[in-house]
């Protein structure tokens, strides 16, 4: 970010971590990318049958990396949880998650924490289709996936102008981190959509960041397509969770009485409206006027409350950081 230069994180301390389960492909280029503002860089070695943690060890003198090792794979999420713990006991203020397979340019981990330092956001997260022409290098699958996931995300987190969930190059403020339930995280590939969701609850800022993937020939251990009806469900559960603890539990607003009667009057003139139809079918008797709007008119007005509800959501999304509020 624009601004943003050594002498800003001189007084910052930047931690890295790198997830590793079979990197040893380009984890030391990455490795070797990392800008000398990062203090510490963790290497979480997931159980990896590749060792890939002994490989960083054999191949990589650079002193600030820290090798972490995991005796089972636990996956993307419970790798990150064991390096942000770790980073927090070091004291580090913000931490940096980036992959080994070298489709994150570390260059750019200065424009991830420039919001966070400058107070204009908390976590920070890189956005893939931020710029059209950069797309073009995106497998059509990933990019369909990613569409679809990234709605079902601004739906269960209400992060609903931020793009690209599934994205891994992220930054957090330490502060921040601590509010959250590190312990409850998802630990596989749900972990960046679970992350949203929990930051979602403490109302942290989101920002997302402009970011150019490369694509060589890594294969991905995501499949975008085969996960949407596993992430749906999880999604759901998010979605009932928050929408309960940000508009009953927490906080009662107007749209809180939207969120349950648009759905109940929905859901009553489609089961009455479904009895009605199929039974003049059976009887061959046309319903009157008064049986067609009393199962059209609570479908109308309960679709006009569940998009007003929705309104709310989209307007309620936080536009403040949450860390300068906070102190150690």
């Amino acid at each position: 970010m624009k601004g943003l230069t050594r002498d800003s994180t001189s007084d910052v301390s930047l931690a890295v971590v790198v997830p590793c389960y079979r990197e040893t492909a380009n984890v030391i280029d990455t490795l070797a990318k990392i800008p000398a503002e990062v203090a510490t860089i963790y290497c979480v070695d997931d159980g990896c049958p590749d060792a890939t943690g002994d490989y960083i060890e054999r191949h990589c003198d650079d002193p600030r990396v820290r090798i972490l090792r995991r005796e089972m794979n636990g996956g993307v999420g419970a790798a990150m949880v064991t390096g942000y713990r770790q980073a927090l006991v070091d004291g580090a203020d913000i931490i940096v998650k980036i992959d080994g397979d070298g489709q994150m340019d570390p260059a750019s981990i200065l424009q991830f924490v420039a919001p966070i330092i400058e107070g204009h956001a908390d976590y920070t997260k890189g956005n893939r289709f931020f710029v059209l022409a950069d797309l073009a290098g995106m497998p059509r699958r990933r990019l369909f996936g990613n569409a679809v996931l990234s709605f079902l995300t601004k739906l269960s987190t209400g992060y609903w102008r931020n793009f690209d969930p599934t994205n891994g190059y992220t930054a957090i403020h330490g502060r921040v981190l601590k509010l959250l339930p590190l312990d409850k995280l998802e630990p596989g590939y749900f972990f960046e959509s679970d992350m949203l969701y929990r930051l979602s609850t403490i109302r942290a800022r989101v920002a997302d960041i402009p970011l150019t993937a490369i694509y060589a020939d890594e294969e991905s251990h995501l499949n975008d397509l085969k996960v949407i009806p596993v992430f749906a469900t999880r999604h759901l559960r998010n979605f009932l969770s928050r929408i309960f603890y940000c508009y009953f539990l927490r906080d009662f607003h107007l749209a809180s009485l939207q969120w349950l009667l648009g759905p109940a009057l929905m859901l009553f003139g489609g089961i009455f409206g479904l009895f009605k139809w199929q039974q003049s079918i059976s009887l061959g008797i046309e319903a009157s006027a008064g049986t067609v709007m009393l199962a059209g008119l609570p479908l109308i007005i309960g679709l006009q409350l569940l998009l007003s509800a929705i309104g709310f959501d989209i307007d309620n999304q936080p536009t403040t950081a949450l860390h300068p509020q906070l102190r150690e």
